[in-house]
């Protein structure tokens, strides 16, 4: 019988959709659910949905639910990790500080100053995660959900020995954008899709063995589908190669679209996608959902169950690895090591990966075309810094980072990034205890 573990399973919409895939694999219709979230009422409120589903599918499956994670990894094969570390009160302060002196941020949880920020809070607790599951699950497949992905899954990857790799539905949810775009059928779509978190870009992508870029380029003609990701339509006009993030993450990425007030509203207003770049976007959304989160968790808790299997990569992965063997190719995030020819050796990179029996395998992507190199270049090196000052808990390294963000550079001088650090460093004072100029 088959284990699986939730770590941070009160992020209750992962929980309940990943469960769902997985028991739909017969490798693991009678798999144990081991649940685990420090915060005891999202935990009870995780476990009747996980009943809930068992139930409707009459699954033998059996759940259980655990405070400690010690509790729950022994005998693990696979893990999941959805956790947040610290609440709204704590990292609001990575958009708000930002702002105050002129970065405007629309979601900040993968780079930049706020990203980088939630990444040195995070990168501790990630790492005595691993190192548990070292201990008690030495063997088990490990999937991240958290963000910042690529700093988080580089410094797991570095520092511990756990087969790990971090999940994110852009890729796919990108590419099902572009079919609907065409009018193409996602079955008959094939694409390569290379670069780093949330700058991923399809390098080809065709319709029925066709290149598909001419169809795309035709599409942006519709003010309709123009609209619907300004940002990223612009990056495609102009770039030649489609990216997979949204336009309002996208538009904190490079200094082309937030650096002025008129082109936010430009291009960071009027989009009609899920998120065009307004400020503060999830900060915004957790806020009008702390008032009313039990009754969320209740409705949630209380929907009719739909038993299909949606299209997130983590059973599929699960059931290629330790499951019944059926391969899956997915684009996971993994360490450069000849995978991307012009990123630097040893950054997290974002490419195709093979799943089987044997493991996790990266595919090789090879170069990437210069004008997308030279973008995630700077991105990529920045979460260097980024990484290794959060490794040695030197400030400067955090500092530098910081000073070579497209966007941050392009609103501010030096003396003035050095001294929104130091504000956002002391604002996190009491969550980064591997910073020992604190003391």
């Amino acid at each position: 019988m088959k284990k699986i573990v939730f770590i941070g399973a009160g992020s209750l919409v992962f929980t309940k959709n990943l469960v769902r895939d997985l028991l739909t694999f017969p490798a693991f219709a009678a798999c144990t659910i081991s649940l685990v979230d420090i915060d005891e009422e999202r935990l009870g409120y995780a476990k009747k949905t996980v009943e809930k589903i068992i139930a409707a599918g009459q699954y033998p499956a059996n759940v259980e639910a655990h405070t400690d994670r010690k509790a729950a990894l022994p005998g693990a094969d696979g893990v999941v990790c959805t956790i947040l570390a610290g609440g709204l009160n704590v990292w609001r302060k990575d958009i708000e500080i930002p702002k105050k002196y002129g970065v405007d941020i629309n979601v900040g949880d993968t780079r930049g100053p706020s990203g980088i920020f939630r990444a040195l809070r995070t990168i501790p607790v990630m790492l005595d995660i691993c190192r548990d599951i070292e201990r008690y699950c030495p063997q088990a497949i490990v999937l991240n959900y958290t963000n910042p992905m690529a700093m988080l899954c580089r410094a797991m990857q570095s520092e511990t020995s756990i087969t790990v790799t971090g999940l994110c539905h852009s890729v796919q949810g990108t590419a099902a954008m572009l079919a609907r775009w065409i009018g193409a059928p996602m079955d008959e779509i094939t694409y390569l899709c290379a670069g780093i978190n949330h700058q991923a870009f399809y390098l080809d992508y065709r319709w029925n063995g066709k290149d598909a870029y001419p169809l795309i380029r035709e599409a942006m003609n519709d003010p309709r589908i123009y609209n619907e990701e300004q940002v990223r339509n612009e990056m495609f006009l102009h770039l030649d190669y489609y990216v997979t993030e949204s336009s309002g993450h996208n538009s904190e990425y490079n200094a082309w679209f937030r650096k002025r007030p008129d082109l936010i509203e430009k291009y960071c207003t009027h989009g009609t996608g899920w998120n065009p770049g307004e400020y503060a976007y999830i900060v915004k959304g957790y806020e009008k959902r702390q008032s009313d989160w039990r009754a969320q968790m209740q409705r949630w808790t209380d929907e009719p169950i739909d038993l299909k299997r949606g299209e997130e990569y983590a059973a599929s992965i699960f059931n290629a690895t330790i499951g019944d063997g059926t391969l899956f190719k997915f684009n996971g995030n993994v360490r450069n090591t000849n995978l991307i020819d012009n990123l630097p050796d040893g950054c997290c990179v974002e490419v195709p990966v093979l799943a089987s029996k044997r493991g996790l395998e990266p595919i090789r992507a090879g170069a990437l075309p210069s004008q997308l190199a030279a973008l995630t270049n700077i991105s990529a090196r920045c979460e260097e810094m980024a990484v290794e000052g959060a490794l040695t808990g030197d400030p400067r390294r955090i500092f530098h980072a910081v000073c070579f963000d497209p966007l941050t550079s392009a609103v501010l001088s030096l003396s003035e990034i050095k001294s929104m650090v130091d504000e956002m460093f002391e604002a996190n004072r009491d969550y980064l205890p591997q910073f020992k100029h604190f003391n």
